[in-house]
């Protein structure tokens, strides 16, 4: 099952990025200052590259650890993968960017940031130092979600996929020498290492399609949409709990409807955003004799990897789900 719940701090309007960094943007050089975490590590065997290849390693800047681990197992020896968010405890949505953030960007050949909205002070941050040649790849545009729409795309399996195919791909147009080596990588990664998580998604896809749940915020929206089920919480509430914001009575009371009448045969809830008004639906749940699954926002453990973290995940809404169906 997923780490413990843990709380999150309230979210605040996003600010501008400090004026430290700023200022250390103005000194900085063309090397980055590495602010890797375990997380940025990739935990499959390298694969060897063809011949003896260019000996470039691409240095590469993520915003989030969930995507900075993909970029790590994709680029392999042949980049160098630092991940800005890799703290559970993190809220992704305000966080503010350091000086060691800022020459991190400045010394990166290619930045992966998720868009959306989801994290605008990466956006603030690759601006404040607009290197020449650095490539950029923002997945909500690559994905086609527009401003507004949700940003929580590392949860859309389909969209996983294309990132990976565009990641690859910039990969082979930044070191063109090591295209064959990020070919084999990327059909390990695809074929290897997503084995379990894609066997997961086609698996309760096809046993469970069409089951209503119950979730406590829109992050769980894609995903439900990859396995084929049926999202019953209203979509402002989603919403409402993913912004910070209040839900209404209105939500609420609908939401209580459910759980009382076991409209909903799991609930879902993002335990690194666990509010008042969700603690309470868990609890409900649980005393309704729903079977609850957990999530989280960022990789859990910090060390994991994507794959790894995700089909933790998923075996325990599979789990529920059996419970929930008796199938």
């Amino acid at each position: 099952m997923s780490a413990a719940p843990v709380p999150r701090f309230p979210r605040l309007s996003v600010r501008t990025v400090l004026a430290a960094a700023l200022a250390t943007l103005t000194a900085v050089t063309a090397t980055a200052c590495s602010t890797s975490s375990p997380a940025s590590s990739s935990k499959t065997a390298d694969t060897a590259s063809t011949g003896d290849g260019s000996g470039k390693v691409i240095q590469v800047v993520a915003a989030e650890n969930f995507w900075g681990s993909i970029a790590t197992q994709l680029g392999g020896s042949h980049a160098h993968v630092s991940s800005i968010i890799t703290n559970p405890d993190t809220d992704p949505h305000d966080y503010e960017p350091t000086s060691a953030d800022a020459r991190t960007v400045a010394g990166a050949q290619y930045a992966i940031v998720n868009g959306v909205g989801y994290d605008a002070w990466a956006d603030k941050l690759l601006a404040a130092n607009a290197a020449g040649g650095r490539a950029e790849l923002k997945v909500g545009d690559l994905v086609g979600v527009r401003p507004g729409g949700n940003p929580h795309r590392w949860y859309a399996p389909g969209d996983v996929h294309k990132a990976i195919e565009k990641i690859s791909a910039d990969y082979k147009k930044a070191d063109p020498a090591d295209a064959a080596y990020f070919d084999q990588r990327r059909t390990a990664f695809e074929t290897k290492d997503l084995a379990s998580y894609d066997k997961l998604i086609s698996d309760i896809n096809s046993k469970y399609r069409g089951t209503p749940i119950g979730a406590s915020e829109s992050i769980v929206t894609p995903l439900a949409e990859g396995l084929g089920l049926k999202m019953l919480t209203p979509g402002s509430f989603l919403d409402a709990m993913s912004e910070g914001t209040d839900p209404t009575a209105k939500d609420k009371a609908a939401i209580d409807e459910q759980i009382k009448n076991k409209q909903i045969k799991i609930y879902v809830y993002n335990s690194q955003n666990s509010t008042p008004d969700v603690q309470a639906q868990v609890k409900a749940a649980k005393d309704a004799g729903i079977p609850v699954a957990t999530v989280t926002e960022t990789l859990a453990p910090a060390d994991a990897t994507f794959q790894q973290w995700q089909a933790t995940q998923l075996q325990g809404i599979e789990q529920a789900l059996a419970k929930a169906t008796g199938r």
